[in-house]
Formats: structure tokens, sequence, C-alpha cells
């Protein structure tokens, strides 16, 4: 600013000399011809003469010269005027540009100052994340050195806890042998008894139910093989009056079959996922469905018509069982760690059980009230179906349970592990009773399915090598080994009132045996 006004007031002292100076040479030049003029003044009083007359017009011509550079110099002073005022009024933009440059460069070291400013902050910020990093580094470290030793001592505990638990089983394995052999010489001293009490070739049961009672056999030979699903079949189960079958497979679909000619009578359509579970009500007339799309689906096994679609679960639901005494009730375990208890009439969750570890599968007593749950962590556990509290529970197996079912009688509930061992427990008193296993047997999925014939003598699941084993309770050992599957068998079921052994694999077939 003081720049620009010291260099305003030069050009207007400069443009007051130059019009000082042309008024000057002005008037030098007018008094200049003024001796002139006079002698013309004085010569045209005179008479003119030639001599004059020629000094006459050369001073006329002198003067019209003079004339004409007062005319030139007056043009050049009103050009440099004019020349002034537009230098002024550039000089005056160039000062408003100055101070409007100024203005921003006062804001720019204004943000300059707000930026520094903030990145002194954010440095502070980082200097203090780098030593919480580092801090957390150093307590992950020992975290992870805590790990390691107590996973060191985890497996140390598992040793002595497996080593424990073979001899628990090895004096186990010595009761049942002498309750065995107790019960054969009891069966053998009541033969007679039973012959006397044969009445026209009948022989009368006492026990209620006893009327559609068949005895188990070994199965030995194939008496169907179906291709029953695509993608894989999870799960069977036979109905409870007739030897009519139902699967469920990874194709989305419920289909029931005729296990006397291994042909198929019914699809039931309408499922979104996998159907990973089944359980069919105790008059065999609804079918409840397990499904990987977070929902189970209750069916009309006349009509084929869906009645409800039970939404509530938020992972796939992957365990179902139907009360043995009424259509209403049902329960269903899924992967958000929760068991259902649902009212089939409403088609709504009535009781939730929250628990702390995965339940793959579960299975209601015979009066419903009781829900038998089998969790990864190895343990079986049995929950109040009113108050949603445990009533006991037992550590079943080393690895996870992949397969609870319950007994025809309802006295004893059999559980199948990871660790390949199948174990049958007193439902009252979760004391183990046998436990079974094979050289070479392997479960193979989380939901491997497992089953106890009818008349409890027989165990039998599938291998992933693609047998079938069969169990006898009575000898505690393999009796028998099926092979007709290409793939792993994922579930076993055993007719209650024939003595056929249902199984499927991995690819989607059914094998019937007899």
């Amino acid at each position: 600013m003081e720049e620009a006004a010291v260099m305003e007031e030069r050009m207007g002292l400069a443009v007051v000399q130059a019009c000082r100076a042309l008024r000057q040479r002005h008037r030098e030049e007018e008094g200049a011809h003024g001796p002139a003029l006079a002698a013309l003044f004085t010569a045209l009083s005179r008479p003119p003469d030639g001599e004059l007359h020629g000094k006459m017009e050369a001073l006329q011509l002198e003067l019209s010269q003079s004339y004409q550079k007062q005319s030139q110099l007056s043009e050049q002073l009103l050009h440099e005027v004019t020349g002034a005022q537009a230098f002024r009024e550039q000089l005056v933009e160039r000062e408003n540009s100055i101070v409007q440059l100024q203005a921003e460069l006062l804001g720019a070291r204004g943000r300059v100052t707000q930026l520094e400013e903030e990145l002194e902050k954010k440095e502070r910020a980082l200097e203090a994340s780098i030593e919480e990093m580092k801090a957390l580094r150093i307590q992950v470290e020992e975290l992870d050195a805590k790990l390691v030793k107590a996973q060191a001592e985890n497996r140390m505990l598992i040793d002595r806890w497996m080593e424990q638990k073979m001899k628990d089983a090895e004096r186990l394995n010595e009761a049942n042998a002498m309750y065995e052999d107790m019960m054969e010489r009891f069966k053998g001293k009541t033969l007679d008894d039973l012959a006397r009490a044969q009445v026209d070739g009948i022989v009368r049961h006492s026990e209620a139910g006893a009327e559609d009672y068949v005895e188990s056999g070994m199965p030995t030979s194939l008496r169907h093989a179906m291709r029953a699903h695509d993608g894989g079949c999870s799960t069977l189960k036979f109905e409870h009056g007739g030897g009519s079958l139902i699967s469920g497979g990874h194709d989305r679909l419920v289909r029931t079959w005729d296990t006397e000619r291994g042909v198929p009578l019914a699809t039931l359509r309408g499922c979104l996922g996998s159907v990973l579970d089944l359980a069919m009500s105790h008059d065999d007339t609804m079918v409840l469905a397990a499904s990987a799309d977070h929902k189970l689906y209750l069916w009309e096994v006349q009509s084929g018509r869906i009645r409800h679609t039970l939404t509530g679960h938020a992972e796939k639901v992957c365990a179902v069982d139907y009360s043995k005494a009424s259509n209403r009730r049902a329960v269903s375990a899924a992967q958000d760690r929760t068991i259902k208890i649902w009212d089939l009439q409403t088609g709504y969750g009535v009781n939730t059980i929250v628990c702390h570890s995965n339940c793959n599968a579960v299975a209601l007593t015979m009066d419903g009230d009781i829900v038998c749950s089998g969790h990864m962590d190895g343990n079986l556990r049995l929950w109040d179906v009113r108050s949603g509290k445990s009533a006991s529970e037992v550590a079943a197996h080393g690895q996870g349970i992949t397969s609870v079912s319950l007994s025809k009688s309802g006295n004893a509930i059999l559980t199948s592990g990871r660790d390949n061992v199948h174990t049958i427990f007193d439902v009252r008193t979760l004391e183990a009773q046998a436990s079974f296993r094979a050289l070479g047997f392997r479960v193979a999925t989380n939901w491997s399915r497992s089953c106890l014939s009818g008349d409890e003598s027989y165990v039998s699941a599938g291998s992933i090598d693609g047998s079938v084993l069969v169990w006898s309770r009575r000898l505690n050992e393999t009796e028998n080994s099926l092979k007709h599957h290409p793939s792993a068998v994922l579930a076993c079921a055993w007719s209650n009132v024939r003595r056929r052994l249902a199984s499927a694999d991995k690819n989607g077939g059914i094998c019937i045996w007899e």
C-alpha cells in the first residue's frame, strides 16, 4: 500500500512538471515571436515594398510553423494526460488485487496454522497408539505363552481323563458281562414258565403295547438299494406303526418310501434349505423337518400340505423331535446355541433354552417333560421343558455328540460322538450301561445318526468308509458289518415293528437291510 501511494505521488508530480514545462515553452515561443510580430505590425503600418513583403511572408510562414508546433505540443500533452489517467486506473486495479491477495494470504496462513495444529495432534495420537499397540503386543505374547501352557496342561488332563474313561469302560464292560450272564441264566430259568403260559400257541405278554412287539433280528442281506436324494440323505425315520420309511436330503425334499417294494410313496415339498433332521408324530399323521434355512416345516402326511412354518432360530436347525404322547409339542435345536419348545397347534415357540455349547441332537422323553440334548462339548444334558432349566448332565464323550436317540421303552438313551464311541445311558440316572466301538470305525459328520433296535438288543451306526456296523448289546461286540454304500453313511434307522434296518449315505442313496 505504501509503495503504491509513493508511486502515485511520483506520477502526479511528473505530470505537473510536464505541464509546467509545456506552458513555459509556449511562453518562450510567444516571447520569441513577439519582436517578429511587432516588426510585422510595424511593417504593415508602413507602405509595403518588395523587401518587406518577402520578410512578411517569411514571418507568416514562421508563425504558422509555430502554431503547428504548438498544436502538436497540445496533442502530445493531451496524450500524456490520457496515458497518465489510464496508468492511474491500472494502478488502482492492481492495488485492489494486492489487497485481495493479501486477504487470501492471511486466510491461507490461518488455515496452515490450523492444519499444523491438527497434524501435531494426530502425531501425538499416533505416538500414543503406537505405545498402546506395543503394550498390547506384549500382553498378546504373554497370553500366547499362557495359552501354550494351558493347552499342554489340557492335553495332559485329557490323556489322564481318557485313560480313566477307558478303565471305567473296562470295568463297565465287565459288569455288563456279569449282568448278561445273570440274565442268560434268568432267561433259561423262565423258559419253562413262558412255555406253561402259552395258550393255543400264543404267548401272552403282560406289558402294555406288547401286541405290536417284534423281536429285532440281525440284518444280514440287502433287500433294496434306492437312489433317494440329490446331494446326500442326512436323516431317516421309520413310521411308528408301520413299515414305511421317511427320508430328508440336501435337495430340500422329504420323501416317504414303501420298504416292502422299495418304491417312493410321496414327496413333501416347500422346504427352502437342506433337510438335516426329521421327526414324526406318534400317530404318523404329521412330519416335522429341521432345515438349514433356519426354519422348521410341519407337513400333513396325507395331503402333503404344509401346516406351519416355524421361525425363531437365527442359524440352521440341525435337530428336531416330536412328543411321543401328543401331536402338540415338539423340540428343536440350532447352531445359534438355543433349544426351542414349540406348540404345533398354534405354530409358536413357548420356551427357549440357551446353551453354552452348540447342540447337535435332541430327544423328548416318553412323557414329554424332559429334553435330552447332545452338545459339541461332549456332554449329554437333560432339561426341564416347563422351566427351561438344566435337570442333570454327564460327560458322555471326549468329543462332540452327533446323535441322541431314545429307546422304544423310554428307559435308555443312545449317544454317538466324534470320538467314534456309542454309549447307552439310563435316562433316569444317566449311568452308562454299555459302550460300543470298532476298529476302523469313524463317524462321518457332526450330525451322523445312530440307532437302537426296537428290543434294545442291537446298536447300528454308519461309518465314513460306507459300511454299516451292528453291535450286539448282549455280546458287547461288533456282530456284523454291512457293506454296499459307495460313500460315507450319514444316518441309520431301525424299524420298531419289522426286522428291517435302513441306512443313508452322502450320495443320497438308501439301503434297506433285513
